[in-house]
């Protein structure tokens, strides 16, 4: 099911960026002298990794045949208009916009029916989607045969049809209704001569090996295809990804959105790219506050501290030094408490504004930590929460990040109590589980306009 979405979202993808190509050189081409300037294909080229980037992480492009042809049309003139816009946000943020840009977003509207077509006949034929139903019967009338009986009913896939189930006496309890039942595995020879069955679903307990066999016996001798579920949601959780281990099938347990090659690669130049700008901007403040630091009190304008990263790998983190003493940056154990003696007047400021963190942004570009991402802990702070916290050493499969989902819901700061210490594991799990690109933009426009983010600073 999720080769056939892929291979379709591939399809709809080159079905929007060949006539887009096409449709940005053709129009140079004929209102221009035919030319291509340096600029004309800058912009082709970001708003085609735009694009490619925006269905990724999106994908509402992969239209369900099972969809009602009204919420069909919906996602289509949805996709068109994120284009659109995608092309107004890109000539208008270029130095020199395309001389010709008008012209393209009018022939991109253009192009709507042609690629509308195209989407729903040819590429919806060549997936593999228009063909008639499969009848398939399911082996078991247990918990797994239940499972698969709900998917075919709540998915209304035009795909498959379920005929019934075969009651293989596999010693689980029978969960499905008796008229539901179609035979019983002795019998099931006799049943496939008389009925027509495309398909053979095997849900039965991993320990049934005679009756599974006997299942595939049956299936080669009527040339009748074969599935067999795996069910790891109950043992795993939803947090699984079946893959290859050299010639041996495994699970990668607590797969992340993050962990995709794209994912991954998106969310890095993202972070690079933010860090840059961010610096570039931010460098006549740092220049300001590195001169009121001198200023207020002896000591470097940096405070350099080791904290925990990827992997448990430790790294230097830089911040502005907001105290007269500080403590050990390797082991030190004091935390900060409200009304802290050894914070400085300019260093209040900077610790109330969070503006002290701004230097992490160097720690971004040199991969340690990422934009967004559970905050990093010191050390000791980390043994501490690993013993006293449940799965919280599961932040660990993710860089550290400057803001985070805990600091924008409120819980940065103090780690004294155990509900404080709770929930600050908890919104930094639910965060690593739910990424998406969109939630990073959510948690960056937080941590910049909302009050809880500064409701714990001192």
């Amino acid at each position: 099911m999720y080769e056939q979405k892929q291979k379709r979202g591939n399809s709809y993808l080159v079905a929007d960026l060949l006539p887009l190509i096409l449709i940005f050189l053709s129009t140079l081409y004929f209102y221009s002298d035919g030319s291509f300037s340096k600029k004309d294909i800058i912009a082709l080229s970001v708003l085609a990794i735009l694009w490619c980037v925006f269905e990724y992480l999106r994908k509402h492009r992969y239209s369900d045949l099972s969809l009602k042809w009204q919420k069909r049309i919906a996602r289509h003139v949805k996709t068109y208009i994120t284009l659109i816009i995608l092309e107004f946000f890109v000539f208008l943020c270029l130095p020199e916009p395309v001389t010709l840009w008008k012209q393209i977003i009018t022939l991109t509207f253009g192009i709507f029916a042609m690629d509308f077509l195209i989407s729903f006949l040819i590429i919806d034929f060549i997936s593999g989607e228009m063909v008639t139903p499969k009848y398939i019967i399911v082996a078991g009338t247990g918990n797994k045969a239940k499972k698969i009986e709900d998917q075919v009913l709540t998915s209304h896939s035009t795909g498959y049809q379920l005929k019934g189930f075969i009651n293989c006496d596999n010693q689980e309890d029978c969960v499905i209704e008796n008229q539901k039942v179609l035979s019983d595995l002795d019998n099931i020879n006799q049943y496939l001569q008389s009925n027509t069955v495309d398909e053979i679903v095997i849900a039965l307990p991993d320990n049934q090996v005679n009756k599974i066999q006997k299942i595939l016996s049956v299936a080669d001798y009527h040339g009748i295809r074969v599935k067999y579920v795996l069910d790891y949601h109950e043992l795993f959780g939803n947090h699984y990804k079946i893959t290859r281990f050299g010639q041996v099938d495994a699970v990668n347990i607590r797969q992340l959105p993050i962990d995709g090659k794209l994912a991954s690669f998106a969310k890095n130049c993202f972070d690079k790219i933010f860090a840059t700008i961010a610096l570039v901007l931010l460098l006549p403040l740092f220049l300001m506050v590195a001169i009121l630091i001198k200023l207020e009190s002896r000591g470097p304008v940096f405070y350099t501290a080791l904290r925990i990263g990827r992997g448990g790998k430790p790294f230097k983190l830089f911040k502005f030094r907001s105290m007269r003493i500080c403590d050990d940056s390797v082991d030190g154990v004091c935390s900060t408490q409200v009304n802290d003696p050894r914070i400085t007047k300019i260093g209040r400021i900077l610790r109330k504004y969070s503006i002290d963190e701004l230097p992490q942004f160097v720690n971004v570009l040199l991969g340690s930590m990422s934009v967004v991402g559970p905050r990093p802990h010191r050390r000791y702070l980390n043994r501490q929460l690993q013993e006293n916290v449940y799965h919280y050493m599961l932040r660990q499969y993710v860089k550290p990040g400057l803001t985070g989902w805990a600091q924008v819901n409120g819980w940065r700061g103090p780690t004294d109590t155990e509900e404080q210490k709770r929930q600050r594991t908890l919104h930094d799990l639910w965060y690593i589980e739910n990424w998406s690109f969109w939630l990073d933009m959510k948690i960056i426009f937080l941590t910049i306009f909302s009050p809880k983010v500064y409701k714990s600073a001192f």
